[in-house]
């Protein structure tokens, strides 16, 4: 916007790595979220729960909300969210962050 006005919308882009330290608790919890979800058809509820037990990942995605995240911002309001998870095979916890390994700027929607 050239002309010095600014956007009401901005896009927060946030990225997170995960140790999984007990998959038995992550998925347990994973599951009563689902188990306690009455918004959720049947048939969903029980891939949701299948995909949940064979994938902590998936456990993972099903207990983190953006939404959770940003309620408490003031005089701000989510619009729109979206998120996934995956295992990272090579991922290595005591090497030094890089941000340009996590490319911040790849836009899939390409809008960014």
């Amino acid at each position: 916007m050239s002309n010095g006005e600014t956007s009401r919308f901005v896009r927060l882009h946030v990225e997170l790595v995960m140790e999984i330290t007990d998959a038995g608790q992550l998925t347990h919890a994973a599951l009563d979220r689902i188990d306690g979800d009455p918004s959720l058809p049947d048939d969903e509820r029980r891939q949701s729960q299948e995909t949940v037990k064979e994938d902590p990942a998936e456990a993972l995605a099903h207990l983190i909300d953006p939404f959770d995240l940003v309620t408490a911002v003031p005089g701000a309001e989510l619009a729109q969210a979206s998120w996934s998870s995956e295992g990272l095979a090579d991922y290595d916890p005591d090497a030094e962050w890089d941000a340009a390994e996590w490319d911040l700027a790849d836009d899939s929607d390409g809008e960014g």
